[in-house]
């Protein structure tokens, strides 16, 4: 742990202290709460609901300020920091973004081992109390998990086979995609949500490993014509807060905000479900052609590409990461 999170948290104890007392006056306060993605993404929905019903709930003695699109100047990553330390005290941040921080944040990434929502939350479930550890010992606590629809490759064309693939300048988000498509043949490049749309437009890249949602948000169909449906992953953003922000809260405060983002959760899950189906109703109106044809030898191909990104990961996490799977596939087989 560095030092400076370390003294940044005494001073946020004292800062805690001042807030309660506030509170206690009678004075309400405000949290910035930053985002990489816009406002009328699945993600920026679901953080306006969660400030929306912790203000009816803490009978407006706790309100939010969003910073969507990345508008205090953060990427995920960033964003982990940032909140760590107390300069912004909550965010939501998506788990690729964190690979650097902790290899139990790949898990959501992981192509093709979640085959549709409820197994996704199963995987999830089974990992919650490691996401919580991790962002424990970064002075930070989980409040929810935000699903997002099922990754696919926006691209100028059908790829279905390995030779469309073959060379194609693929946008991933995380290090299992970049082994993934490397290992089929593709020229995967790892970027960040906020560099995509200026290296679309340059040339730097052909194509999207994204979700439709994702292509929604950033109107791809000016740029891409296709959305090619792999079901590649079901990737997770979480919402973190600081704990000394949260600590310094009264306990009846404390437990307001528990209550609202198990709320919130419970939203998130249930907008996903039904989003895929709503963001294909867009594309169609901009005449993107959605390819959910997808021949089964290809997805094996894939399949056995992305197998070196598993492998890897359980090595990094060790006998966790074993854990993690065997209850996985246990709960998913019942």
């Amino acid at each position: 742990m560095r030092l400076f999170p370390k003294l940044f948290g005494v001073l946020l104890c004292v800062f805690s202290v001042v807030i309660g007392s506030h509170l206690a006056m009678g004075k309400n306060i405000n949290w910035d709460m930053a985002n990489e993605y816009p406002a009328d993404s699945i993600q920026g929905q679901n953080d306006a609901y969660f400030a929306k019903l912790l203000e009816e709930k803490s009978d407006g003695k706790i309100s939010i300020t969003h910073h969507y699109g990345g508008a205090l100047g953060y990427k995920s990553v960033d964003q982990y920091d940032a909140v760590s330390d107390g300069v912004v005290p909550l965010a939501n941040t998506f788990t690729g973004g964190l690979r650097g921080m902790d290899p139990i944040f790949i898990l959501s990434s992981l192509p093709f081992r979640a085959k549709n929502m409820e197994e996704a939350y199963a995987r999830y479930q089974v990992a919650k109390s490691k996401y919580q550890e991790v962002l424990a010992e970064s002075d930070q606590i989980l409040l929810f998990s935000c699903p997002w629809p099922p990754s696919g490759l926006w691209a100028k064309k059908a790829v279905i086979s390995k030779a469309a693939i073959e060379n194609l300048k693929i946008r991933t988000y995380d290090p299992s995609g970049t082994i993934t498509f490397n290992n089929i043949g593709a020229a995967p490049i790892q970027l960040s949500w906020s560099d995509v749309i200026p290296q679309l437009t340059t040339g730097g890249i052909d194509a999207v490993l994204t979700s439709a949602e994702s292509g929604v948000n950033g109107k791809f169909w000016e740029l891409l014509s296709h959305f090619n449906e792999l079901n590649y992953t079901i990737p997770l953003s979480l919402v973190h807060m600081n704990r000394y922000i949260f600590d310094g809260l009264s306990k009846d405060l404390q437990q307001t905000v528990k209550d609202v983002a198990a709320s919130a959760e419970k939203y998130a899950w249930n907008v996903a479900k039904n989003r895929v189906m709503e963001n294909y109703e867009i594309l169609r109106t901009h005449n993107v052609n959605i390819v959910n044809e997808i021949p089964q030898p290809f997805l094996e191909s894939l399949k056995e590409a992305s197998q070196p990104a598993m492998d890897d990961w359980l090595k990094k996490m060790g006998t966790p990461g074993e854990e993690i799977i065997q209850e996985y596939n246990s709960r998913i087989k019942q």
